[in-house]
C-alpha cells in the first residue's frame, strides 16, 4: 500500500472556509470527490456507510494511507516535519483552497510572509497549491513525478499556469501530456497515475518503512530474539539494533531507480539485511534462521546469485529476519499485510483448502527434498566438483553452494531453494530407522503452518513459488 498526502478542500473555498460535513453521505460533495480521485483504489461504499463527517473521512482515509489535509496550513505543517513527510510517498494537490480555518492557530508563522508575498489572502488562496508545489520540489527535492495537481478549479489553471511561466519553472509532470492539471473528471489519466503509484517498488519500500519504524517504536529488550543464535559475548543491545533498523528504512530512495540500479540497490539492501547474521552461531541456529544464515553467507561468497532480485523476494526475506530478530505479536502486522500485497494472487490456494493441507502434511516435502538431494548425488559422481553429501535440506544447499558444481551459479535454482528452506527446515527430514542413506523411509516432522497466523498467511504465498 503506497501512502500519498492529498490536499483537497472539497469546495469549502466556496463556502465561507467551513470545512465541509457528511450530512448526506450518499451524494455528498466529499464522498464523490474522492470517488473522482481515489475511487480505483478504495470502497467508496464502506466510506458512506461509516463516515458521517469531515472527521470520520480522515480517519477512513488515513487507514486506507491516505493523508488528508484541508487547507495550506495543514499542509505546510505536513511537509515541513521531515517525520510527517517521511510517511507518504506521492501527492495529490488541490489549487483553490482555504488558507486555514478561523480557529486553527497559525503556531509557527508560517503565513504571514506567503501572504505577504502574494499580497493578500484571497490571492493566495486561489492558487495555494503552487507554493506548496514549490516548496516540495525546490525546498524538499521531493519528486515532481510523484505530484499531482488535480482540481475542480479549472477557473484558476490559467492563473497556475502563468506563475510557473513567470518563474521560469517548468509545468509539473502529468500523464496527460497536453493538460500539467488535472480535473477530477479525467479519470483515466487519475487513474493511471495511481497505478504508477502503486508499482513493486513503492510497495516494497513503503512496507520496508512502516516494518522499521514500528519495530524500532516498540522495541525493549525482550524483543531482541536475535541473541538468541548470539554466543553472549556478542549479544546485542537497543542501540545497536535502532541503528540497524534506521539504516534499513532509509535505504530504498523515494525516487524510483533504473532497472540496473534497482538490481544492484536490491542486492546491497540483502546484503546489509543479513550482515548481521555473521555474528550468529552456527550451532545455535535452527528453523526459519538457516534462511537467514544461508542468505548471509550466499551473499558473501558468490554474490552474483542475487543480481536479479524482485521486489517479492526481497520482502520475503524482510519479513522472515524481523521475525527472526525481533519477537512481537503473532498476528499478521500492517507491515506484512502490506509487503503482501506484492504477491501475485494468480496461483493463491484457496483458504480452505490450504488450511487443510497445512494440518494434514500434503505438501509436496519429499519431492523438492529429493529433488535436491538427488542433485547433490548426481553432482558428487564428478570428483572435481567437490560436492559433499548432508542429510538435512539447508546443508544439501549449502553444500552444493561451496562446491565447484556448475549448479552454484543457478540463480533460478537457488531462488526456489531459499523459498523452499521455509519449510523443509520446520518440516525437517528423518529416518526412524536411523540410516540415513536409506531414502525410501524418509519421513518429515510434523508442522503445522496454521497454527500461527503470520506462518499461515506468508507460507500460503509462497506456495507456488516454492512448489511449482
Amino acid at each position: 500500500m503506497t501512502h500519498f498526502l492529498w490536499v483537497e478542500d472539497f469546495k469549502a473555498s466556496e463556502n465561507k472556509n467551513a470545512p465541509p460535513m457528511m450530512d448526506n453521505p450518499a451524494d455528498n460533495i466529499v464522498s464523490s470527490t474522492i470517488d473522482s480521485v481515489f475511487g480505483s483504489i478504495l470502497d467508496i461504499i464502506t466510506l458512506n456507510d461509516n463516515c458521517e463527517d469531515i472527521y470520520d473521512v480522515r480517519d477512513f482515509l488515513k487507514e486506507k494511507g491516505i493523508f488528508l489535509k484541508l487547507n495550506l496550513l495543514e499542509a505546510l505543517e505536513f511537509i515541513r516535519n521531515p517525520d510527517e513527510l517521511a510517511k507518504i510517498d506521492f501527492i495529490v494537490l488541490d489549487v483553490d483552497m482555504p488558507i486555514c480555518r478561523k480557529e486553527q492557530e497559525d503556531v509557527n508563522d508560517y503565513l504571514p510572509n506567503l501572504i505577504k508575498e502574494y499580497e493578500s489572502e484571497s490571492e493566495l488562496g486561489r492558487i495555494a497549491g503552487y507554493p506548496i508545489y514549490i516548496e516540495l520540489v525546490i525546498e524538499l527535492g521531493f519528486p515532481k513525478s510523484h505530484i499531482l495537481f488535480c482540481s475542480n478549479h479549472a477557473k484558476y489553471f490559467d492563473e497556475l499556469q502563468s506563475k510557473f511561466k513567470n518563474a521560469k519553472i517548468k509545468l509539473p509532470v502529468s500523464p496527460n501530456p497536453e493538460k500539467a492539471f488535472l480535473e477530477k473528471e479525467d479519470k483515466a489519466e487519475i487513474n493511471h497515475w495511481l497505478d504508477e503509484a502503486h508499482r513493486d517498488y513503492f510497495v516494497l519500500r513503503r512496507g520496508i518503512i512502516e516494518g522499521c519504524r514500528a519495530i524500532s517504536k516498540n522495541l525493549t529488550e525482550k524483543c531482541l530474539s536475535f541473541n538468541g543464535f548470539i554466543e553472549p559475548e556478542k549479544q546485542v543491545n537497543l542501540e545497536d539494533m535502532r541503528d540497524y533498523l534506521s539504516v534499513l528504512e532509509n535505504f530504498l530512495p523515494l525516487r524510483e531507480p533504473s532497472d540496473a540500479d534497482k538490481s544492484v540497490l536490491y542486492k546491497l539492501f540483502i546484503r546489509t539485511l543479513t550482515h548481521e547474521w555473521e555474528a550468529t552461531e552456527p550451532k545455535k541456529i535452527r528453523g526459519l534462521a538457516w534462511i537467514m544464515k544461508s542468505t548471509r553467507n550466499w551473499i558473501t561468497h558468490n554474490s552474483t546469485l542475487f543480481n536479479a532480485l524482485d521486489e517479492i523476494m526481497v520482502a520475503y526475506l524482510f519479513m522472515i529476519n524481523m521475525r527472526l530478530m525481533f519477537s512481537f505479536d503473532e498476528a499478521v502486522q500492517p507491515y506484512e499485510k502490506i509487503l503482501i500485497t506484492l504477491f501475485k494472487d494468480d496461483d493463491l490456494p484457496l483458504l480452505d483448502t490450504f488450511k487443510n493441507q497445512a494440518s494434514s502434511k500434503l505438501f509436496p516435502l519429499s519431492k523438492a527434498y529429493l529433488e535436491l538431494k538427488n542433485i547433490v548425488l548426481d553432482e558428487r559422481q564428478e570428483k572435481s566438483n567437490n560436492v559433499q553429501d548432508g542429510f538435512y535440506f539447508n546443508e544439501l544447499a549449502n553444500n552444493l553452494q561451496q562446491s565447484n558444481s556448475s549448479f552454484r551459479n543457478d540463480k533460478i535454482l537457488f531462488s526456489k531453494l531459499i523459498y523452499q528452506m521455509f519449510w523443509l527446515t520446520t518440516s525437517n527430514p528423518f529416518i526412524s530407522t536411523g540410516n540415513r542413506r536409506n531414502l525410501l523411509e524418509i519421513k518429515f516432522w510434523d508442522f503445522n503452518y496454521a497454527e500461527k497466523p503470520y506462518l499461515f498467511e506468508l507460507a500460503r504465498y509462497i506456495y507456488s513459488r516454492s512448489f511449482s
